[in-house]
């Protein structure tokens, strides 16, 4: 705004100033009047004639169901630890810590855990003490409790600086196959029957040995059947960049600071082949965005959702970068893609502003045709909560209107999360937190290092706000201070409920039982596609019941750098009876299944 302009705006604020002014000193005088001259008081009203009820009625607000998660880390027998190489030179990837991911990799019906930890650095490290392996797989008996066999399963020999996971059966031979991303070469591991290969090399898919790589997903992009792979790169970065950056905060010194000085980066795109191994398309497919002056990449992504945004059938890609605009890649359908972040609305946060983004999710969070995605942001930024009417594909900011905004301004966000923790048909949301700088609270009173999580209450259409946090008091061990990163939900247990895992930087995950005291029935599927796609990944459900729609998409990446299960959990709610299902697999075709039994997994097959 120009100063002319800034003299006007004062002007007509001094002068409503003098209007209300004049009003509230006329309103005085006539109170004063009526007193002196001893004018009668208005006439008193019955008490029985004020009815205050109906004024009131918008201000009662139901209260949240309270979140009994119990942390049984340790007893479920999770001895993993993430080491970060810290050492004191405060070099950037020691504070994005490592991702998860839920998986049945040995096929018998029961969600193992996959954990990503990071290394020492090669200009710290003592030749003669054991490198950190990178993989920790636990096995997982059916009731809850864990088993490391990453040793028996191939993964116990791999030492690197790992990041983030994707998991997804890229070659059609119904195993769940793993790929993990690094600071240096990605990996990709095929499974053999309960037995992994690393088949980077031969895959195609390592990427560069300079390469940043964080968040990844499977999907098929260009309506062949088989999975592609879309892989997220962060910035530029060396050591020696690092340095140079040398960002510091006063009365610390040298410190982790926001990717602001590192360069960006493009992300990659590897088009399955279907013979094992993959060829990168990022530039040809349009995935590439440049400065239109520079010709620099733009993209410091750090997660990515697969979300088909204007239910056209392809699933499109919503990538949230970290202090530079989000991306909304819209797949044409054909291997190729039109970045139109800025024109749906998700690019910018409500002001117009890049965000520090970190996590990201999306979901029909209203039971309607309405869709969120939910960006985890930066300290003292809102989380950002993009809605979208069903297939407009324009978004808008209701951060604040959500219920969300006050509450996440504070806390720094990494893994948000969609999930229905109380099974009552709502879906509820989950933000995983944690600073960056250890030492945060010498320069910043109001900021601590280790947060806890978050979790708002989906109230529905009897709020005013759909959301509602819950209480940290009633969500037990949630409510632990962690230095909280990735994120991600599943039944371990068979009971309907769904658990969370939560992975820290520099520290041990918690896993977390669901134990909410709750009398509402559920219904869970597994979908079983047709070859190439056996996990039927972008396969969508739809579920009507008395309070609307659910939808869910099956898409395990979510979060930030991991995998939710692949088995998808339906509140029920008050009701007592599946209402009617239509499925739409990922070829087009649909199916529409009714009675279902409640209480239940049923494992559904495409004709």
């Amino acid at each position: 705004m120009n100063r002319p302009s800034r003299d006007a705006a004062i002007g007509v604020a001094f002068r409503r100033s003098l209007v209300v002014i004049g009003v509230v000193a006329a309103v005085a005088l006539v109170v004063v009047l009526v007193r002196l001259l001893g004018a009668p008081p208005p006439p008193e009203i019955p008490e029985a004639d004020v009815d205050l009820s109906g004024l009131l009625a918008n201000e009662r607000q139901p209260t949240p169901t309270p979140a009994q998660f119990r942390d049984i880390t340790r007893t479920a027998g999770i001895d993993f630890v993430h080491q970060n190489g810290a050492r004191g030179d405060r070099m950037l990837p020691e504070t994005m810590g490592g991702g998860v991911a839920w998986l049945d990799f040995d096929n018998d019906g029961d969600q193992d855990l996959l954990f990503v930890n990071s290394d020492t650095w090669p200009f710290a490290r003592d030749p003669a003490a054991p490198r950190p392996r990178a993989l920790y797989l636990y096995r997982n008996d059916g009731t809850g409790r864990f088993s490391d066999v990453a040793d028996e399963a191939g993964l116990g020999a791999a030492a690197f600086y790992g990041q983030g996971v994707a998991v997804a059966d890229f070659d059609a031979d119904g195993w769940t196959d793993l790929f993990v991303t690094a600071v240096g070469e990605n990996r990709l591991y095929r499974n053999l029957g309960g037995k992994f290969v690393d088949v980077s090399a031969a895959a195609g898919v390592a990427g560069g040995a300079d390469t940043w790589s964080t968040s990844a997903g499977f999907f098929d992009h260009d309506g062949d059947g088989w999975l592609d792979l879309f892989v997220v790169n962060y910035v530029q970065w060396s050591r020696e960049i690092d340095l140079e950056v040398d960002y510091r905060l006063a009365g610390v010194g040298r410190a982790y600071g926001p990717p602001t000085n590192f360069r960006g980066t493009q992300s990659y795109l590897y088009r399955n082949n279907r013979d094992g191994t993959f060829t990168e398309t990022g530039a040809a497919a349009g995935i590439h965005v440049s400065h239109a002056a520079t010709g620099q990449p733009v993209g410091k992504g750090l997660a990515l959702v697969l979300v088909d945004f204007d239910e056209d059938g392809d699933l499109d890609v919503v990538v949230a970068n970290d202090t530079v605009r989000n991306f909304v890649f819209l797949n044409h359908g054909d291997g190729t893609f039109e970045e139109i972040g800025i024109a749906a609305g998700a690019g910018f946060d409500r002001n117009g502003l890049a965000t520090g983004a970190m996590g990201i999710d999306a979901a029909y969070f209203r039971n309607d045709d309405a869709l969120a995605v939910a960006i985890g942001n930066f300290a003292n930024e809102m989380s950002s909560f993009f809605v979208a009417a069903g297939g407009s594909g324009q978004f808008s900011d209701e951060t604040i209107i959500a219920g969300i905004g006050p509450a996440s301004r504070a806390a720094l966000t990494f893994g948000v999360l969609f999930l229905d923790y109380d099974l009552d048909g709502r879906l509820d949301f989950l933000q995983a937190n944690g600073h960056v700088e250890n030492e945060i609270n010498r320069v910043q009173a109001g900021q601590q290092y280790r947060q806890p999580a978050q979790l708002f209450w989906n109230c529905g259409a009897a709020c005013r706000q759909p959301y509602v946090l819950v209480p940290p008091a009633q969500t037990m061990d949630l409510a632990q201070p962690i230095v909280g990163r990735g994120a991600a939900h599943a039944d371990l247990d068979g009971d309907g409920r769904l658990d969370l895992v939560l992975t820290q930087a520099g520290g041990a995950p918690l896993l977390l039982r669901n134990e909410t005291p709750i009398s509402h029935r559920w219904l869970r599927l597994q979908l079983v596609g047709r070859a190439p796609n056996t996990h039927a990944i972008g396969a969508e459900v739809r579920l009507e019941g008395p309070d609307g729609a659910q939808r869910r998409t099956v898409n395990p990446t979510r979060s930030y750098l991991s995998q939710v299960e692949l088995p998808l959990t339906f509140g029920l709610g008050a009701a007592t009876s599946v209402g009617t299902l239509t499925i739409r697999w990922p070829d087009g075709t649909e199916q529409v299944l009714q009675g279902l039994e409640p209480d239940r997994l049923h494992v559904i097959h495409q004709p």
